[in-house]
């Protein structure tokens, strides 16, 4: 029997979507099977930790074989609620929105941009990836049209608290900021921060500490 979502280690959710990425890269180069040690080399974490992550919902794979790929797919999929689409509405359709809108890992995982939206009118009426753009103006009717829970915002970061409120105001529920602003959602949002900076300047520090160390040799 797997075990309820509340009983699961927020750790094991954290690393599913880093499996789930890696099997469908696998699937795609057409590998039917996979054995946690090869898991563990491409996603660099322990395979018996993997083998422990993937008990918690239940008997995936066989000694002396190894995971089936499409089916462990869909399983995580399942797990992570990723096995239906998802309607995404994205504000801001300048370079980093049209990357964005083009990105094919999000469709691939299930994530849908249905509505793009911006106030430059010289973007509003052209096509974001398959996507017309709407006037910022227009958001609240057709994310309430389209049922949108999941919104980003990628605007100029003196845009974004403002681009945060309508989106909470219309409904959205959970918000990835490509912005380096801190903007401030209701207790019922869920806010996730994607600023590449912010990721550059960590790993940065950790760079930093490993050519110290070789100069100090």
């Amino acid at each position: 029997m797997s075990a309820k979502p509340q009983e699961i280690p927020e750790g094991v959710i954290e690393r599913l979507p880093l499996y789930l990425g890696v099997l469908i890269q696998l699937r795609h180069d057409g590998q039917s099977t996979v054995s946690s040690a090869r898991l563990g080399e491409l996603t660099d974490v322990n395979p018996a930790q993997i083998r422990r992550d993937l008990t918690h919902f239940g008997s995936f794979g066989k000694r002396g074989v190894g995971y089936d790929v499409p089916t462990l797919v869909e399983r995580i999929q399942h797990i992570l609620g990723a096995d239906h689409i998802h309607r995404l509405a994205l504000v801001g359709a300048g370079n980093l929105g049209a990357a964005i809108a083009n990105y094919d890992g999000l469709r691939q995982h299930g994530f849908h941009i249905t509505a793009v939206f911006d106030k430059d009118p010289r973007r509003v009426g052209e096509k974001a990836a398959d996507t017309i753009v709407h006037h910022i103006d227009e958001l609240a009717r057709v994310i309430s049209e389209q049922g949108i829970k999941i919104g980003i915002i990628a605007v100029p970061p003196e845009a974004a608290q403002e681009v945060a409120d309508m989106l909470t105001a219309a409904g959205v529920r959970i918000i990835l900021n490509y912005t380096p602003m801190l903007v401030r959602v209701p207790p019922d949002v869920t806010l996730h921060n994607t600023d590449p900076v912010h990721e550059l300047l960590h790993t940065l520090y950790y760079l930093s500490r490993t050519e110290d160390a070789s100069a100090s040799r």
